[in-house]
């Protein structure tokens, strides 16, 4: 695995943390359960990366009269949708709506920097590297395709042996 896929795998887990924190401390949040936060956290992300950006230019008047605090209420529908889309997580009332984004992004913003001050993705990266490494000094690293044995079939009547080879 390369350095992005990592980093994008420990940021999807903050956002999962985040989802899960904010099940228990916003009310009108429901997740059910760990793999739905998992899934509502890939679907977060893809719809903060697709959708939100559409959003936020198509509300930049309002959101430039209301001097930046439209931008809540399109936090709030993104986190909407991604609720809307996964099985398990829910968002019920316009506390839900407004402070779910908000909390989200305090709890993953910590998660995220606790992670790279910690360099979780570097650790990771060395730990597989040297993982890889006891592999190839192995002795036994060989190819399946290295590996011959022998099976003694039946041993003939003159002392000799067939064998077979797998």
């Amino acid at each position: 695995m390369n350095q992005n896929t990592i980093a994008y795998l420990v940021t999807t887990l903050a956002t999962a943390l985040g989802l899960l924190v904010i099940d228990t401390v916003v009310p009108g949040v429901d997740i059910a359960n760990f793999p739905a936060a998992l899934i509502a956290a890939v679907v977060v992300g893809g719809i903060n990366s697709t959708i939100r950006p559409v959003l936020s230019i198509l509300s930049l008047p309002i959101n430039f009269l209301s001097l930046g605090l439209f931008s809540l209420v399109v936090n709030g529908v993104c986190l909407w949708l991604a609720a809307l889309l996964v099985p398990g997580f829910a968002i019920h009332g316009i506390v839900a709506f407004i402070l779910g984004p908000i909390i989200l992004s305090f709890a993953s913003t910590f998660l995220n920097n606790y992670f790279d001050e910690k360099k979780i993705v570097q650790s990771v990266l060395n730990t597989e590297a040297t993982a890889e490494k006891k592999i190839a000094q192995s002795p036994l690293s060989t190819s399946p395709n290295d590996i011959i044995v022998e099976r003694k079939i039946e041993q003939s009547p003159a002392g000799t042996s067939n064998s077979e080879i797998i």
